[in-house]
């Protein structure tokens, strides 16, 4: 998997996570549309992204652009842990 390949994956991992938390938005994507990750100040990414996903669309159907704003940094869930040796 390459860097822009990674990178799509982990933003529509986000993207699912959002629309488990606002299903309302969900409403606003056609069914078996193609949904195209955007990400802002990311040209080489949203270029990369367009292309593959006009590449996989069939005639007549929908494409979605999601144009990310800003992301939150990563952080970790866990809450505790032990190291043991």
């Amino acid at each position: 998997m390459n860097v822009m390949e990674r990178k799509n994956t982990e933003l529509i991992k986000e993207f699912n996570r959002y629309i488990r938390e606002h299903p309302e938005l969900a409403d606003n994507i056609p069914n078996n549309a193609v949904v195209v990750m955007q990400l802002e100040k990311d040209e080489e990414f949203n270029n990369w992204s367009c292309e593959m996903a006009k590449s996989q669309a069939e005639e007549g159907q929908s494409i979605i652009y999601i144009r990310i704003k800003k992301l939150r940094p990563i952080r970790s869930r866990i809450e505790k842990l032990e190291i043991a040796t």
